[in-house]
């Protein structure tokens, strides 16, 4: 019996030693990564300084050329993030301004993500390799992920838990420093082709009050960042489209422009404009807010 237990003691603390062994290499490797996604870009690299920046989901991400704005003299990049909501979106404003960027103006992309406090994990999963290395990220997850001191504390579990987005396969395309297409343009990703019948559902959608807003525009505030929040656009066959208008009742500071592009020539999906609708929506925004600042 004794034996037995010494046996077992023994393979407890060889469990133990790699995964503090496999927690500090994967935290090292993802502390000199600068190409695999914009969280690790901003966290890794020299503060930088941008004329305007985008931010949101999906919906930023797809639909903002940074491209459009250099060619009229701006410094701009898009940080926007598949899936993310603007918890993530908070958290790496917060990041920036830790680091010691200095913007002029963000566009805020806010629309479908106004109706949650949710969060994506694919985008908090990218967050996790710096838990501890980054009080900022430690502080602002502390009281909002309920199994934190498990992430925290047990060594390796936070790799475990979000193994498919930071995982050996992501741990190995870092190591061989393989760029990924989500940093690349600027940040912006663009979609092709043309969707085929249409159609999205916005009725089981309610624009609400949302403290990951309220945290962007007081972080924006308080470091004299202009702030510029607008809504993108939708295809033409959206059953409750009011819900647009509903947002201006909660949060009036929000420009609507779902639809300032509408054709489906103009769309990969109904929630997703191409690369030539991104286009044409790019070159509205520059005209109706920063015009002045192009003559």
């Amino acid at each position: 019996m004794k034996q037995f237990l010494v046996f077992i003691g023994k393979i407890i603390v060889v469990l133990l030693l790699s995964s503090f062994a496999l927690d500090f290499s994967y935290s090292y490797v993802y502390s000199k990564s600068i190409k695999r996604n914009k969280i690790e870009n901003v966290i890794n690299s020299e503060a930088k300084k941008y004329d305007v920046i985008m931010l949101g989901s999906s919906r930023a991400n797809n639909h903002f050329v940074p491209q459009l704005f250099i060619e009229k003299g701006f410094k701009a990049y898009n940080y926007g993030m598949s899936g993310a909501r603007l918890q993530e979106s908070a958290l790496m404003l917060q990041l920036m301004i830790d680091k010691g960027y200095n913007i002029k103006n963000i566009i805020l992309e806010v629309d479908l993500n106004i109706n949650t406090e949710g969060y994506s994990d694919g985008a908090r999963a990218r967050f996790m390799p710096f838990l501890k290395s980054y009080s900022t990220i430690s502080d602002y997850y502390k009281n909002r992920i309920p199994e934190f001191n498990s992430l925290y504390y047990l060594p390796f579990y936070r790799y475990i838990q979000y193994d498919s987005q930071i995982g050996f396969r992501e741990m190995f395309f870092s190591v061989i420093n393989k760029p990924s297409a989500s940093i690349l343009n600027e940040g912006f990703y663009a979609l092709q082709g043309e969707g085929k019948n249409m159609q999205y559902d916005l009725t089981k959608y309610t624009p609400k009050k949302n403290k990951d807003y309220e945290l962007i525009k007081k972080l924006c505030q308080s470091n004299n960042i202009n702030l510029i929040v607008v809504s993108t656009p939708m295809c033409e066959n959206v059953k409750g489209i009011n819900y647009f208008k509903t947002i201006k009742n909660v949060y009036p500071e929000v420009h609507n422009y779902e639809n300032a592009v509408t054709e489906d020539k103009y769309f990969s999906t109904c929630g997703h404009m191409n690369e030539a609708g991104a286009r044409i929506f790019t070159a509205k925004i520059i005209e109706d807010f920063f015009s002045a600042k192009t003559n």
